[in-house]
Parts: structure tokens; C-alpha cells; sequence
């Protein structure tokens, strides 16, 4: 990591300057570039770029590097590279190729079509402005490149500190005017600035004439006061001396780099952090990354890969252009960040890729670097340009907003993140043929991927064994109650110890098998426990005789026992100092987490909150939980938060960047699993998976976003056979029919998934958890005996297989092959559909391509 210089935002009032003063618009303290290349430095573009070799269906660019299975070749005077795959003969462009010609983009969007890189920034009141590597890197020649091994690097310099008219100052004194700027010219150059300025003899001034001041009448009044000797200095004296709302202009100069490189049949595309460069007066927000790699055309025929939850296609060229275009951060909302005050039904991006699908062959990219600052975007032709495309954006620094009230009031005033993010920024992208080019391809890809990498646990031993059944019980909550009238809280038991083992035994009367039991609220004072510094069971629900009971209870009956706690949130301010041990907002508070009132339709603020746990102190939680832990001999755990959520810091001078996040959430995971402990947990981040056995609350669908035309189980064809996971619990679902779960249990090759509690439903009220308001379990065992069954008939047949073939063969049916050839073909039809000779019946299905 380079330095930045010091950030304050500009200021031309006392109160800006008392509020730069202080602590609510500091920017970032170092820059991201190395010590010396500031921004202001001159740009030298290198040698000629020599061509390694000549590919005639690529014009205009030099080969730069090649390997058996990919060509790389490059413009050295735009920055455009192109990708041969040459086993389909399919190539990839930077960018498109006629884009100039696009008859529908115009301006910033038509120049947006030849970038590489864009780059949003904030000016000094924290409004966003741009500059891409087309307009301001190409137009001034600022385009570099280097030849590294396997490839390319290029070098931009993005605007110029050539002076424009703010270098001029908008109003000058008579005597300053004629003695250090008149005296000093010829003729033609007095004759220049008495046009540039028009004489006010009552004020004793010249004011500037900006409708004069246009093209080449502004280059001469640049190069009347160049010769006139004036400078920075008497800029900053005119201002002063003129009370002028005008400041000093800045040079809007900024630095980037990207380096290509071969990797076997990928593109591996590095921005690294080092050579992000910008002026201390305009913080870096994002770098859009190669946003028109492989982008499809209007004629063109194609998808668009997005991660959106279980994962969504986007087809090429779908109208849908009155809908907003795609966009989601990878991972979900980091919580010192999110405002999000109403219900938010969108899934999470839990897998770091994106991809391109066309007829000859396809993509994915793979971000490996810098994926927990990340947002995938996609749109489709005929809204800004005639493309479909996808790419990522990487977030250099977040802003948020400080609100002052002065005088009776009330200001909004932008608050920076104090350092950039740490992490290089890189993108793996794949390429297949033809063969593969299709969704279960680029899964197949991904999952061997991850595979090769150890970014997945070895397969399950293949055997016979029943489907999992999960269940969730609750153990207490706090209730308020009263005592002679006056009102106290109190953990309320809703499933003891005791009553789990009665609720276990009757499962196993009615046929339900392999039971893997995620115990919440058993211990630090039930469900919304204390910080896990240690582990108290809670006597409520039994103590720790309760727990030792139903361990040896669960062991003799092939119960699988996950004992639930969370690492990331302080679901109890109860002994937890905010203070020291919360994570900061950029407005300097602690993170907080209100529970969602569905009532209101927003977050209830008037309760107590939650808190968003420093990722500084997750090691040391994690820790202390496993010491404690480990005394009860359970051989599992469940993770409510830690592989779900990721979360920044932005403590003053003590911040931590989502990417440095996710490395302390990978060593709490390796703390766990050194533990010898088999773990469940909600959520699965890609991160995450190399230490799961079991995954609840995955993705089990899209976000149905209306640009978006077809939902996938893209995230369970990459990890079915690794790791068992089911979606959120059919009880507390919006589910209000058993037919469609048990449909989209086969399609997705999901577990059954319930959660209950012991004690009767009005136990719930005058509690925070009116979420659990149905689930009893006298109310649903027998039910869920009945999905269980059907389920479990058919996937046990694919116990440990992966999911390797996926198709939508009419509206509301899908086929889902698995390893072995046996399918399962879905109708969620209200009506009977007849597919080659077979009917599916309504909401029902069929099976096939067993061995006979």
C-alpha cells in the first residue's frame, strides 16, 4: 500500500472549515498509489508496445501473449485487448467491436463504449463525477503499456492539470488588472483580456466575462495570463481580496493500472491497489472494471450469468429496459453501511462470478481478489447503448452522510472512509466452448474450480443413506411479565431439553430419518444470547445435565446435534460495551440492528438494538466459545451469522475494510474446524463452504428482479455432493401450500427444512419474536412426516450427487439431472403439461434414468 496524502474537502465558509476542523469530512489519510507518483506528475507512456504475433481476425491490435489454449492481443493506443479461445474460434472484446457506430449511445455513454476502466469520485460536497480511460486516458495520449510475463500491463492517467477558466479569477481589482496583468503584455494580449474581462468602474473591478471565454478566446486569455507571469499565488490573493465563492482549482489527475494475464484457458485481469492514484480533494468511490467484456449485441443471441441468490439468467436483448438494470453487492449489505429501513425480500449474492453465455461459447468471471468490495451490474441493449454486458465495480471508498444542525438548521455533510480498501482487485475470466456454453457448464467450471482450489469440502462417502431432515427448535425467549403489577422481562421456555427428546422420538415414530437439530436459544439467556465470552447453559431449558442428556440422547438415535450461537452480532447489549466492542459507522456510532416490525413495515426503534460486533474481536469471541464449548463433547455447531454476514469498521484510525473482514471471518472458521467440529450455517458465502457440512438458509431462489427472465439452482449445481443445505423453514415460509416446496425440495435437491417449538403458539406473545407466531410443533409434525416422506423417496436415489444438468422445458417445468443420469422433471402448473409423450401432472412430477 502507497500514500496518500491527507484529505479535506475544500471549503469556503468558516463553518466547512470548523466542520474540516473537526472529524465529519476527513478523507482518506493514504492513498492507494506508491510514495511519489501523485497525481500531478507527468505521465510517460513507455515504449512501443512489440507484437509477439499477428492474428488477421483480430485487426488492429498486436499479439501479446499466447498459450495452447488462448490468445491474448492488445491496442496499445486505446487500451482495447481482445481474448482468442481458439479451440471454438470464439473472441472476446474489451470492447465492442462497431461500437462507434451504436446509433443509441450518446455522450459520456457513447465514450463509456471504448473504456477499460471508469472511475467515480467525490467532490468536495460528496457528489459524484466520473472519468472513464476513453475520454480522459486515450483523448490526451495517457495510455501506457508494459509487457509483464503471460502478458500486458496498462498504464492510465485519467484527466489533466491543463489550466481551464477557473485558474482565472472571476473578479480583479482595477489597479491589480492593469498593473501585474496589462503592464506586462503586447498588445494582442491586453487586447485578449479586456475581451476575457469586462471593467465595473463604480466597484473599482474587472469581472470575468464567461460568455466570452470559449474555445480558442479561452486558450488566449490562458496564455495572456501565462505570459503575464500570474500564478497560484495571485489567484489565491484575488480571492481573498474579492470575497470570491471560487477556490483554487485542483488537478483532477488520477492514476490506474491493469494487468493482463494467461492462465491455462483463462484471462486473469489484476487492478492492484498500489497503482490507484488520486488527489487527496477527490476520493476514489468505485473503478468499473472492463464493463463491455464479451457485451452481446442487439442481433446477438445469448444470456447474461448474475449471482443473484440461487442465481438468474438476463437474455440478451429483452426489452426490459423500463425496469432498473441489474446490480448487487457481493455477499449482501455490510451493516455499518446499510440505511435499509423497510423490508428487503431480495436474496443475497453469496458466489463471487458473473458470466456471459452466448451461442459459440461463454464466460465466467471469477472475482479472486477483492470480492467483499465488489458489486455485479448488468443491463441489456436499449437503454444506454445497443450491448448487453455484465462486469464488476469495486469499491475504493464508501461515503456517508454526517447531518449538523446549525443555527436551527439542518446540514448534510459527507463523511469518507479514512483509508481505501487494502485489497487488489482481480477477476478471473474463463472461457469454454461451445459444448460447455451454457449455465450448467459455467457451474461445472466454478465447482471444479473451487475444487482444484480447496474452495470446497471432500465429497461425502456415496452410500444409501435417507435425505436429511432439518429442524430448528427454539429453546427460550425473553417475555415481558409482571410482578404485583409492575413489568419485568424473563427468559420464557419454549423447548427444553427434555421436550426435544419427546419432539425427537415422535419424529422417529413417524418415519422421519437422519434429523440434523440446530438448537437455538440454549445458553447466555436464550435466543438473542449474550456475546459468547463464555458458555453458560441456560437453566430454563435444562443446564448443562439438560445439554449432557440430549448429546448422549442424539448419539444413541442418529441425531446429529448443532447447538446454535452467534460470533458477529451482539444479539444482547447485556454484557457487551458498545463502546469499545461495536463496529463504527462512517458517522462514528456504533452499528446497530433493530428488529423488523412487519406491523409498521420498518424497523422498530423502539426496542433495544442489536449490535454489529467489531471483526476485530471475532478471533477472540471464537476462542473463548470453543474453550467453553468443548467441555460438552458435541461433535457439532451451528453458525448463525459467520458465514452469512461481512462487515466493516470504520473506528477512527482503527478501521477495518470488508476485505480484511472476510480474512478474520477465515480465521474464526479455522479456529472452528480445528475444533474437529462438523458445522452448519446460515447463509454459505463462498469464503465459508471449505468449512461447512450443512448450509441453512440458502438461496433457494432469485430476487425475481424484473429485468431478470429465468431463475437457476446455479449455487447448487456448484456444491451439491460437498455440502448438504436446505432454504428457510416451510413453517415460517411464504409458502401456504406444501405442493410448490416439495417440487422446488426435488428441482433444487434441497433437504426439508421446519422449525418449531415445544410450548403452544400464545407463548409468543408479549415477546419480540412475533416471527415464530406458528410454530408449534404439534402442529406441523405430522405434516412434515408427509413432505419428509416424499422428498426423501426420490433424493436418496442422488444422496451425494451433484447436479449436473438443469432445463426450463416449458413454462413452469424444469428438468433437474443428476450424476447418475437420474432426473426429476417439475411442474408448478396449475394444469396438466404434456413434454415429449410424458405428462406432469398439476403441481407434480415425474422421475427417470434409473438403472432398471
Amino acid at each position: 500500500m502507497g500514500n496518500f496524502a491527507k484529505y479535506m474537502l475544500l471549503a469556503a465558509s468558516v463553518l466547512t472549515a470548523l466542520i474540516m476542523a473537526g472529524c465529519t469530512d476527513k478523507g482518506p489519510e493514504k492513498a492507494a498509489g506508491d510514495e511519489g507518483n501523485g497525481p500531478a506528475n507527468s505521465f510517460t507512456p513507455g515504449a512501443v508496445l512489440k507484437s509477439s504475433f499477428v492474428n488477421p481476425n483480430v485487426k488492429g491490435m498486436k499479439g501479446i501473449a499466447e498459450n495452447d489454449q488462448l490468445q491474448l492481443l492488445a491496442d496499445d493506443q486505446t487500451g482495447a485487448i481482445a481474448v482468442v479461445h481458439k479451440a471454438s474460434g470464439e473472441i472476446w472484446h474489451s470492447n465492442p467491436p462497431g461500437h462507434q457506430s451504436d446509433p443509441l449511445a450518446a455522450g459520456v455513454n457513447k465514450s463509456l463504449l471504448s473504456s477499460q476502466l471508469k472511475l467515480d469520485f467525490y467532490n468536495s460536497f460528496g457528489q459524484i463525477n466520473s472519468v472513464n480511460s476513453h475520454a480522459d486516458s486515450a483523448a490526451y495520449k495517457q495510455i501506457g503499456m508494459e509487457e509483464i510475463p503471460n502478458g500486458v500491463r496498462v498504464n492510465y492517467r485519467f484527466g489533466t492539470d491543463k489550466k481551464t477558466i477557473d485558474d482565472m479569477p472571476k473578479m480583479i481589482s482595477k489597479s491589480r488588472f492593469e498593473q501585474n496583468l496589462l503592464s506586462k503584455l503586447d498588445s494582442a494580449g491586453q487586447r485578449t483580456l479586456k475581451i476575457a474581462y469586462t471593467e465595473d468602474a463604480e466597484q473599482g473591478v474587472y469581472v470575468r466575462s464567461d460568455g466570452a471565454l470559449k474555445g480558442l478566446q479561452l486558450e488566449r486569455a490562458l496564455k495572456a495570463f501565462e505570459d503575464a507571469g500570474y500564478t497560484e499565488d495571485d489567484l489565491l490573493v484575488d480571492i481573498e481580496e474579492n470575497h470570491l465563492d471560487q477556490t483554487k482549482p485542483e488537478p483532477r489527475v488520477f492514476h490506474a493500472s491493469i494487468e493482463y494475464t494467461l492462465d491455462g484457458d483463462s484471462l486473469i485481469a489484476k487492478l492492484p491497489v498500489s497503482s490507484i492514484d488520486f488527489p487527496a480533494e477527490y476520493p476514489v468511490n468505485t473503478i468499473s472494471f472492463l464493463s463491455f467484456f464479451g457485451a452481446g449485441g442487439a442481433e446477438d443471441k445469448g444470456s447474461i450469468l448474475v449471482p443473484d441468490g440461487s442465481g438468474a439468467l438476463i437474455h440478451f436483448n429483452n426489452g426490459k429496459t423500463r425496469y432498473p438494470s441489474y446490480q448487487q453487492s457481493v455477499y449482501g449489505m455490510d451493516r455499518t453501511m446499510s440505511g435499509i429501513e423497510t423490508a428487503d425480500s431480495s436474496q443475497d449474492v453469496r458466489l463471487p462470478v458473473f458470466g456471459i453465455i452466448r451461442e459459440g461459447g461463454a464466460f465466467i468471471g471469477i472475482i479472486e481478489e477483492g470480492a467483499p468490495a465488489a458489486t455485479i451490474n448488468a443491463d441489456v441493449s436499449g437503454r444506454l447503448n445497443s450491448y448487453n454486458y455484465v462486469y464488476p465495480t469495486f469499491t475504493v471508498i464508501n461515503k456517508g452522510d454526517l447531518s449538523l444542525d446549525a443555527n436551527g438548521q439542518q446540514r448534510s455533510l459527507p463523511k469518507f472512509q479514512e483509508n481505501p480498501m487494502r485489497s487488489d482487485f482481480s477477476v478471473r475470466y474463463a472461457f469454454v466452448g461451445k459444448q460447455s456454453a451454457s449455465y450448467p457448464g459455467l457451474a461445472a467450471y466454478y465447482r471444479n474450480y473451487l475444487e482444484q482450489q480447496g474452495g470446497l469440502p471432500a465429497i461425502a462417502e456415496r452410500n444409501e443413506e435417507n435425505m436429511p431432515f432439518y429442524l430448528q427448535l427454539v429453546g427460550s425467549i425473553y417475555k415481558k411479565k409482571h410482578f404485583a403489577g409492575i413489568p419485568y422481562r424473563a427468559l420464557e421456555p419454549l423447548t427444553t431439553f427434555e421436550q426435544a427428546q419427546s419432539i425427537l422420538t415422535e419424529m422417529g415414530k413417524r418415519g422421519i430419518h437422519d434429523i440434523k437439530l440446530k438448537y437455538s436459544g440454549w445458553f447466555n439467556k436464550g435466543l438473542d444470547h449474550e456475546v459468547p465470552g463464555s458458555v453458560s447453559v441456560d437453566q430454563q431449558v435444562g443446564g448443562e445435565k439438560g445439554l449432557r442428556r440430549l448429546l448422549s440422547y442424539a448419539n444413541e438415535n442418529g441425531v446429529k446435534l448443532y447447538p446454535d450461537v452467534a460470533i458477529l452480532t451482539a444479539l444482547s447489549g447485556s454484557g457487551f460495551n458498545e463502546a469499545k466492542e461495536a463496529s463504527r459507522t462512517l458517522r462514528g456510532i456504533p452499528a446497530e440492528i433493530y428488529s423488523f416490525n412487519p406491523a409498521l413495515n420498518r424497523r422498530d426503534r423502539t426496542g433495544s438494538p442489536a449490535y454489529v460486533i467489531s471483526p476485530r474481536f471475532i478471533g477472540s469471541y471464537t476462542e473463548a466459545f470453543l474453550k467453553d464449548y468443548g467441555k460438552y463433547g458435541a461433535t457439532g455447531v451451528s453458525l448463525s451469522d459467520l458465514a452469512a454476514e461481512l462487515d466493516s469498521d470504520f473506528r477512527k484510525h482503527r478501521q477495518i475494510d470488508r476485505t480484511e473482514s472476510e480474512q478474520l471471518s477465515l480465521d474464526a472458521l479455522n479456529k472452528v474446524s480445528d475444533a474437529n467440529l462438523q458445522v452448519m450455517a446460515d447463509g454459505g458465502n463462498a469464503y465459508a463452504l471449505p468449512f461447512l457440512t450443512d448450509i441453512t438458509h440458502a438461496p433457494m431462489s432469485s430476487s425475481s428482479f424484473k429485468i431478470e427472465d429465468a431463475e437457476i439452482p446455479f449455487y447448487q449445481m456448484v456444491i451439491r455432493g460437498h455440502i448438504d443445505y436446505t432454504g428457510e423453514p416451510y413453517n415460517l415460509s411464504a409458502y401456504t401450500d406444501a405442493k410448490p416446496y416439495i417440487l422446488k425440495c426435488l428441482e433444487y435437491g434441497a433437504g426439508v427444512y421446519f422449525q418449531w417449538f415445544y410450548e403452544p403458539n400464545h407463548k409468543i406473545k408479549d415477546t419480540e419474536h412475533n416471527e415464530l407466531f406458528s410454530a408449534n410443533y404439534a402442529l406441523w409434525i405430522d405434516e412434515a412426516a408427509r413432505i419428509y416422506e416424499e422428498v426423501n423417496a426420490f433424493l436418496k436415489k442422488v444422496r451425494h450427487e451433484r447436479i449436473v444438468g438443469h432445463d426450463e422445458l416449458a413454462d413452469g417445468v424444469f428438468k433437474t439431472t443428476y450424476e447418475s443420469g437420474v432426473y426429476v422433471i417439475v411442474n408448478y402448473n396449475r394444469a396438466p403439461v404434456t413434454i415429449d409423450g410424458v405428462t406432469i401432472e398439476a403441481e407434480s412430477y415425474v422421475t427417470g434414468g434409473e438403472a432398471p
